[in-house]
């Protein structure tokens, strides 16, 4: 079984696009997640319209963080392995049955996407180029190459990345390092999503932070570190 999990707010621009991109690669006993962070637009009734039993949504959460947003919707996930997703990019048609016959071989797969404006127009032919991606804790630590929404794990890793340290600016680094630790990664260089970058996107997950800081801050990128470094040494006292 098949869990996708997305986050979701005031996604209604691009929400069913990528929706009817990922059902169509799903079987009749995989599940999507949604954990819906207090939308004010059209987004739930865009989801509901679709009327397909698969799609589980949690409403009226108020995380004000896509990162605990996130957490929200893998809580909910029961399948064996599980795929983050976000609500405005698109699945390339073969992501799923690709990023499977690695998973039954490695705890965390991560594809390469393709990076592509509001109007999918490619930006960026390669993201692996763009991040010169590549497993390694330290070298992910120190400059993280994991992308969220390119990534599928299996429920050992699930299981030890929840629950979400407090504070934690990113998740996608977050679980990439948790398999580098106790699990098997695999970079497959195959382009399985258009990745979207745009105003909107771009806001949510740089504003709606807990402590609202730049990207570019010193001190959000020493505390972030910080934070993780030391979560994870706990969970490998306590494992």
């Amino acid at each position: 079984m098949i869990s996708v999990c997305i986050p979701t707010y005031n996604g209604e621009k691009y929400i069913l696009r990528q929706l009817n991109s990922i059902l169509i690669q799903l079987s009749e006993i995989d599940e999507i997640i949604i954990s819906d962070d207090s939308s004010n637009d059209n987004t739930i009734n865009i989801i509901k319209s679709l009327n397909d039993n698969r799609i589980k949504i949690s409403e009226n959460n108020k995380f004000n963080s896509p990162v605990y947003n996130m957490e929200n919707a893998l809580k909910m996930a029961n399948g064996d392995y599980i795929f983050m997703a976000d609500q405005d990019d698109i699945w390339i048609e073969n992501k799923v049955s690709e990023m499977l016959k690695y998973l039954k071989y490695y705890n965390l797969v991560i594809s390469n996407a393709s990076i592509v404006d509001k109007n999918e127009k490619i930006i960026t032919e390669s993201y692996f180029d763009w991040k010169r991606s590549g497993k390694g804790f330290w070298k992910n630590y120190i400059k993280n190459s994991y992308i969220g929404c390119a990534i599928a794990f299996d429920r050992k890793i699930l299981q030890r990345s929840l629950p979400f340290p407090k504070k934690l600016a990113m998740h996608d680094v977050w679980i990439g390092l948790i398999a580098e630790t106790f699990g098997k990664v695999f970079f497959l260089d195959k382009k399985l999503i258009l990745y979207r970058r745009h105003e909107a996107n771009l806001t949510y997950s740089i504003n709606r932070t807990e402590n609202n800081l730049s990207d570019n801050s010193l001190i959000y990128k020493l505390s972030y570190r910080f934070i993780i470094l030391i979560n994870i040494v706990k969970r490998i006292i306590n494992r």
